[in-house]
């Protein structure tokens, strides 16, 4: 389970939670323009767009759960078992492995408006990385500072969802997201008013009475209400420091404590990591469970005209042991 957010204070970011029971060999990983890009059906990208992101970089690919491109676009997978189906190779179609859709986007897209005509013709096949590692199913958030888009494979076929909310989580699929908001049009982070009576003076006994009714618990419509919540009423100076810290806040809201979450085969599903991207500054901040402090990898100071993959071990501790 995942949440995804967009942010935009004056400059524009794209933050994420993963949960998950378990590690998937993660690294920040810059990918620069001259490192060959090859996919099982499209052609081998020997140039692209460099991107920098959290990925496990299995036998020299990127399987990247997000990342960002120097253009400034963005975009993130997050779990969607029972509702993701990928197809058969199909002619005609830009046939692209689940597992290759974030590098193939992203190195070949400077803006969201390029991102809609590249997925017009997508077919997201069910094409393995290897033998050990089956596709797992996804839905994707992609985002620039102009728009959000969703993108879901389900057995209806692709779907492109614009996404005003510029926030995802998990199942449902994305239109019942949507619908679910409706429920939720009396929250307020105002000071609540009565409209209970007019003939008895009713006030309010704590601050924060405005939003009694948003969900507290861990599903994804829940975190998905709460996390556009958090989003569309918060507040800060528009300064870095205060805006990603701002984003990690907002994730916070929606993070899991490992033990709250108990999945069917016993394990305990909680955030491992959350990550802030500023794609102006070509920043990537990231902070694990066990380690609070924000810490950053900044693209634009690497040299992305390279042709080898670039790692950084993410700092997992922060008590000396």
């Amino acid at each position: 389970m995942c949440t995804g957010i967009t942010y935009k204070n004056g400059e524009f970011y794209f933050g994420r939670t993963l949960d998950l029971e378990y590690s998937f060999g993660e690294q920040v990983v810059i990918t620069p323009r001259n490192y060959s890009l090859s996919f099982t059906e499209e052609k081998t990208q020997n140039t692209h767009y460099g991107m920098i992101g959290m990925a496990n970089a299995r036998e020299g690919y990127p399987l990247y759960a997000e990342a960002v491109n120097e253009k400034g676009l963005c975009m993130a997978g997050l779990n969607f078992p029972g509702n993701a189906y990928y197809q058969k190779s199909q002619k005609g179609k830009n046939n692209v492995a689940s597992f290759e859709i974030i590098p193939w986007v992203l190195g070949k897209c400077a803006n969201i408006q390029e991102v809609k005509e590249k997925l017009k013709e997508i077919n997201i096949t069910d094409t393995a990385f290897s033998t050990s590692m089956q596709p797992v199913p996804l839905h994707w958030m992609i985002a620039d500072k102009e728009g959000c888009l969703v993108l879901e494979a389900t057995k209806k076929g692709v779907q492109i969802y614009e996404n005003p909310f510029g926030v995802l989580t998990n199942n449902p699929p994305f239109e019942y997201h949507r619908s679910n908001v409706c429920n939720y049009l009396n929250l307020t982070s105002a000071y609540p008013q009565n409209h209970f009576t007019k003939e008895v003076d009713i006030l309010p006994y704590s601050q924060g009475m405005g939003s009694i009714g948003l969900p507290g618990d861990m599903s994804s419509a829940s975190r998905f209400i709460r996390a556009a919540f958090m989003k569309f009423n918060s507040k800060c100076d528009k300064k870095e420091a205060a805006d990603v810290a701002q984003v990690f806040h907002i994730l916070d809201n929606v993070s899991m404590v490992r033990g709250t979450v108990i999945t069917e085969d016993g394990k305990y599903d909680f955030t491992r990591y959350s990550c802030c991207m500023n794609p102006k500054r070509g920043c990537y901040y990231y902070k694990t469970y066990e380690n609070s402090h924000i810490q950053v990898v900044k693209m634009d100071e690497k040299n992305l005209d390279s042709s080898c993959l670039l790692f950084y071990d993410i700092s997992t501790s922060c008590f000396p042991l």
